[in-house]
């Protein structure tokens, strides 16, 4: 344990991959404060994700509807996935963008970074926000796990869904609330 307010951190003595699959799982073995050593085990299963909030007409945002089988429900979330190391998180949400909805933006704002598990996952969580338009493009169809439908929903609706609990995915609270902090959407309804 720290001694009282210092900060430290852990250095990490080795490496090894535990499950690799759709989830990668890494075992690190790594020395505390203390000189004494842990295993800890690090989701590393991509090296970040992105997510876009787009804006249509400042009354409504463009969401993703999809089946998440861990919940076994229908959720509304951000279009959005993996990013590949090649590409840039901006490169990366524009191509979600297209592969989930059809939509090319034409102006991308990063919005906001987050990690979804620190204590667990290694990997950020990029947010961008689309208020210039899109153009059309292309939705990818070869992935038979993802079939994301388009909603438009006004912002007034959103907001109800948020706090009727009805909106359970991290990053679509993130982005809302990033959103109007910013000031770029109202404050939440």
């Amino acid at each position: 344990m720290p001694h009282g307010d210092a900060e430290y951190r852990w250095t990490t003595i080795s490496r090894a991959t535990s499950y690799s699959g759709r989830v990668t799982l890494s075992t690190h073995a790594v020395r505390i404060d203390d000189a004494s050593e842990i295993s800890y085990e690090v989701d590393e299963s991509i090296p970040y994700a992105v997510a876009t909030l787009v804006v249509d007409d400042h009354q409504t945002v463009l969401l993703t509807r999809q089946y998440r089988y861990p919940i076994d429900r229908w959720i509304y979330d951000l279009p959005g996935g993996a990013g590949s190391a090649d590409e840039t998180p901006r490169d990366a949400a524009q191509r979600e963008l297209e592969e989930e909805l059809g939509l090319r933006a034409n102006e991308l704002r990063h919005l906001h970074t987050f990690y979804v598990n620190p204590g667990r996952a290694a990997w950020p969580v990029h947010v961008f926000m689309c208020d210039a338009g899109t153009t059309a493009g292309s939705v990818e169809l070869s992935d038979r796990a993802e079939r994301v439908r388009l909603v438009r929903m006004p912002i007034a609706k959103l907001d109800a869904l948020i706090a009727s609990g009805d909106i359970v995915d991290p990053t679509l609270l993130i982005a809302r609330t990033a959103a109007a902090a910013r000031g770029v959407l109202p404050a939440l309804g």
